[in-house]
């Protein structure tokens, strides 16, 4: 039977999920894939303080070299999230000729190359299948299943907060900010709450994402991004109304070699499966010209949910630990590198919502101000008694560029109160 002693750096939520994982499946894990995973050290920050293993508990370090250079410790298992010092304990880790799974998305968004490049060097494995959508196995399906495929897209929710805040807009007629206390009773959104609901979350998936779908080396700085802070329960009723559900989506598209590559707020036709994906679960779809379209789906958070998709990759680590050369995992960091669309030549259809003072002749001067940009209008609702009225417009495809002179016209005009919303909308097929 193979043996795999791990050390642990954190041991927070999912640190615990882990520990309760190899207490609920260690014995049939033993029997079953042949492995047995021991528990050597694991990192703290403070002793004291309530877990599921006591205080006094041997395994506890405040130190994170007593980990990292334990010499019988094969493999590091980093859940401290964040960049520094999980960045140097995993260099670190890797140098001394120890594999590492880590679940830190953000780490591997920003230092992943040079780290795939540093276990290839030594000989180890780099594994971090759980950085993305927690326990969906979606990196390995677009690593390994999916390799005969080019991947023509890649989009889908990545964050369960945010997914969680315009589920309960969109269900109980919420504002932002009581959907987001709400998430933050629940648990599912931080104290700052500023890395998911702007955002920064699904962008760090979407660059890991993005550089396994489609082979290449993306720069996290490169993403577009906005967050759902704007939305108001008024364009969630439009959007209802129009036959849309707004969901924070990340996509990345292949298009005429270039990579399309944004995070923002988007209006997606309400029989599309994205549109059904409610609460706190992730999906995400992938088209591939040989295999279509598919989704996956799940808890893309939560203890025992990451802990199992980290467990998966201490498998795998340790199934591959008797070769010479085992494969780095990289993150096809090293092909040849392919440039990211610049955010102006992006083309979609929009939702803009206008405040208007309520005068004769306003619609047609702010249509023709589209128009003069090149901007194509699909239809136009027109509601309210009381000054201002809402105008709201939903475009044809046309570029974003385009769409940006349109909307920097219209605020020039006396006439206008308020932009007080532009939403991308995916005709998703």
């Amino acid at each position: 039977m193979a043996k795999m002693k791990v050390g642990l750096l954190g041991f927070g939520v999912v640190g615990q999920g882990l520990w309760r994982l190899l207490e609920m499946n260690g014995q049939e894990l033993a029997e079953h894939a042949g492995i047995q995973v021991e528990v050597q050290r694991i990192l703290v920050n403070h002793v004291n303080k309530n877990r599921i293993l006591p205080a006094d508990s041997p395994l506890y370090t405040t130190q994170w070299e007593d980990v990292v250079y334990h010499e019988e410790i094969q493999t590091i298992v980093e859940l401290m999230g964040g960049i520094n010092p999980a960045y140097q304990c995993i260099k670190e880790a890797l140098k001394s000729g120890k594999n590492v799974v880590t679940a830190n998305k953000a780490l591997l968004a920003q230092h992943g190359m040079e780290l795939t490049k540093l276990a290839e060097e030594h000989h180890v494995q780099l594994r971090y299948e759980a950085s993305v959508a927690g326990g969906i196995p979606v990196l390995q399906a677009i690593r390994e299943s999916l390799s005969a495929n080019v991947i023509d897209s890649i989009m889908g929710i990545v964050n369960g907060t945010t997914n969680y805040i315009l589920t309960r807009m969109t269900q109980e007629g919420s504002t932002f900010q009581d959907a987001l206390r709400a998430a933050q009773e629940q648990g599912y959104a931080e104290a700052d709450p500023t890395a998911d609901v702007e955002g920064f979350d699904a962008a760090h998936k979407l660059t890991l994402l993005a550089s396994l779908g489609f082979k290449t080396e993306v720069s996290f700085n490169k993403v577009y991004r906005e967050g759902i802070d704007k939305i108001s329960p008024m364009d969630i009723e439009y959007a209802t109304e129009l036959g849309y559900v707004i969901k924070l989506l990340a996509i990345a598209r292949s298009l005429n070699g270039k990579i399309e590559m944004r995070v923002h707020p988007t209006m997606i036709p309400s029989g599309h499966p994205l549109a059904a994906v409610n609460d706190a679960f992730n999906a995400v779809y992938v088209t591939g010209n040989a295999v279509g379209e598919l989704m996956f789906y799940g808890k893309g958070a939560g203890a025992l949910p990451t802990a199992s998709a980290v467990m998966g990759d201490v498998i795998n680590v340790a199934s591959h630990q008797q070769l010479s050369n085992p494969p780095a995992y990289p993150l096809h960091y090293g092909y040849s590198g392919k440039e990211v669309q610049n955010m102006d030549e992006t083309a979609t259809a929009f939702y803009i919502r206008l405040l208007v003072k309520d005068i004769p002749g306003v619609l047609g001067k702010i249509a023709t101000a589209f128009g003069r940009c090149g901007v194509s209008l699909s239809s136009v609702i027109q509601k309210g008694e009381t000054d201002p009225v809402s105008l709201v417009f939903v475009t044809h495809i046309t570029r974003e560029l385009a769409l940006r002179q349109a909307v920097k016209d219209i605020l020039l005009m006396d006439e206008l109160v308020e932009v007080a919303s532009v939403i991308r909308v995916e005709e998703l097929k």
